[in-house]
């Protein structure tokens, strides 16, 4: 319910209560055009976002009175998280819907009500459950993918960098730039590959064997050494003797296993053929940046400055997607990215040219 004064708003009030109107209804917008894109619980989850962000809208409709018509679009972040939502949909727009929601201002305004406040906060909750789904499905390959792009990007600009630093002509650099970034690119898919499919197979060993269950039937009731499992697992005797009766009635009554109780397909870890395709690709695009210079028939300073310049601009650009991935700060991660990036090329280029030998 809207504040019971009835001292007319001021100016200030009325700007900031329109914006507020704005971002609700740009919000509302973009959970009904992602709900379009899905269907079942998740579709019913994100429509009732929107309602909640209906609700808010009437508080600040009721409060603005003849001022609510034509409130504008939202902040430039709300239109932009809208057309994402339009074009793409997805766990990005998801993860920055998040982000959007975590940022709500009602709980320092005493023109919101607390609870406002507390369904942005739910809200924030929501999403990330929502999206929790999406990074599970893509972690491994995009994990893969910004660890490829980045050692990429690094891995070849010190190379070249270094290289030239040690006073070597521009043919040099440029073959040890495409040198570099073959044998990365491979040597990246090999290892993703080789990394991915020994965890899977850690993962595996660890994993319970659905078949056991068609053996059930079989145990001696009275002596239960099914309890065994789940005391090996954690279980108290008592925990574990009681959940051994629950399976052993369940698989008599045909009963399928719960959710919990079936086998995981670690779709999180991913697998090691995408893994090393999304490693090699990356990290050849990547490491391709630096040498674009030397490939334009440039030399000399002029050369190193931009392909300083383009790795950081890409450097930027991986953080700042990882960080909207994972709900943080992209202009965070995105210097963070640089700062690593650079550092490791400054530390070469310094040994380059401390060496100053030819190649």
């Amino acid at each position: 319910m809207p504040p019971s004064s009835t001292a007319p708003p001021n100016a200030e009030q009325i700007r900031r209560w329109r914006r507020y109107l704005a971002d609700e209804i740009a919000e509302g917008a973009v959970y009904r055009h992602l709900a379009g894109r899905r269907d079942g619980e998740e579709r019913e989850i994100l429509l009732e976002l929107a309602e909640a962000e209906r609700r808010h809208e009437d508080h600040w409709r009721a409060l603005l009175g003849e001022h609510a018509a034509n409130p504008g679009k939202g902040d430039l972040r709300t239109r932009f998280l809208g057309w994402l939502a339009r074009t793409f949909g997805g766990v990005f727009v998801l993860a920055l819907a998040q982000r959007a929601e975590a940022r709500s201002g009602y709980d320092r305004d005493d023109d919101a009500t607390a609870a406002m406040a507390a369904d942005e906060r739910i809200h924030a909750e929501v999403v990330r459950a929502l999206a929790a789904r999406g990074r599970a499905q893509i972690s491994g390959t995009f994990r893969a993918a910004v660890f490829g792009a980045n050692d990429g990007l690094v891995s070849n600009l010190a190379l070249v960098m270094g290289v030239g630093a040690a006073g070597v002509g521009s043919s040099a650099v440029l073959v040890a730039g495409v040198a570099g970034l073959l044998s990365g690119a491979m040597s990246m898919a090999a290892g993703e590959y080789v990394s991915v499919r020994s965890q899977r197979e850690l993962l595996t060993a660890s994993t319970p064997d659905a078949q056991t269950e068609d053996h059930v039937p079989a145990l001696d009731v009275d002596a239960n050494e099914l309890a065994l499992v789940y005391r090996a697992r954690g279980l108290s005797q008592d925990e574990a003797e009681e959940h051994a009766t629950e399976v052993i009635a369940r698989v008599a009554a045909g009963t399928p296993a719960p959710a919990a109780d079936r086998v995981d397909t670690f779709e999180e870890v991913g697998t090691g053929r995408r893994a090393a395709l999304s490693s090699f690709a990356f990290f050849a695009s990547g490491a391709l940046i630096p040498i674009v210079p030397w490939l334009m028939g440039m030399t000399g300073a002029g050369a190193v400055l931009l392909a300083a310049s383009l790795v950081g601009v890409a450097l930027l650009g991986t953080g700042a997607v990882v960080g909207l991935l994972s709900g943080a700060s992209p202009l965070k991660r995105a210097l963070r990215q640089l700062a690593i990036g650079y550092g490791a090329a400054a530390i070469t280029y310094a040994l380059g040219t401390a060496l100053g030998v030819a190649v």
